[in-house]
């Protein structure tokens, strides 16, 4: 069965994005860059991936799917893209967003049923790219965390999860640093 993965990074304080929904802020050193390209390039939105080297068509390598929040999705509407991950089935979780001009991105209201369904198809992992709010809906469906700490304090932003206090236990299972600091960690559901 596909798992549901919440790759994503945060600062030490746990929040995702800041309080205008940039990352900017969360620094990414060459080492990181060149891991992620060669490890997650399917993370990155296509239009990045020239400027790390990657190819347009080149493999995804974890996840053949997305799943985001609106606000994780504005911002590539913000620059006019529609499809900021055209390499991946695309899918954008909403209830105020009226709809979305392209063919490539399918929007969606019940994440759970989603998730569900999802995870019940043939294919890789199903990558949780946000929001706090998203994540915190899902989280009984979230099989591991993929969590890139970066050492920086944000003070407020988006929190990684947004919604009622619900206990969850995970277990690290893997950690890997980068020179700057920036520690990414793996965690499976305990």
């Amino acid at each position: 069965m596909r798992k549901l993965v919440y790759f994503v990074g945060m600062s030490l304080d746990g929040y995702i994005a800041g309080p205008d929904d940039t990352i900017d802020h969360y620094p990414v050193g060459p080492d990181m860059g060149a891991w992620l390209a060669q490890e997650y390039p399917e993370t990155l939105p296509t239009h990045v991936r020239p400027h790390f080297g990657i190819a347009a068509d080149a493999p995804n390598q974890k996840f053949d799917t997305l799943v985001m929040g609106r606000g994780t999705y504005d911002p590539a509407l913000a620059i006019g893209i529609t499809a900021p991950y055209a390499h991946m089935r695309h899918y954008v979780v909403s209830s105020t967003l009226g709809r979305i001009d392209d063919p490539a991105v399918e929007l969606v209201e019940d994440p759970i049923a989603l998730v569900q369904q999802l995870k019940q198809e043939a294919g890789s992992d199903i990558w949780l790219a946000g929001g706090g709010k998203l994540a915190a809906a899902v989280l009984p469906e979230i099989d591991e965390l993929v969590i890139k700490s970066y050492p920086v304090v944000s003070g407020t932003g988006t929190p990684a999860f947004a919604g009622a206090f619900q206990p969850t236990l995970f277990a690290p299972t893997e950690r890997k640093e980068f020179e700057n600091g920036t520690q990414v960690t793996w965690f499976t559901r305990a």
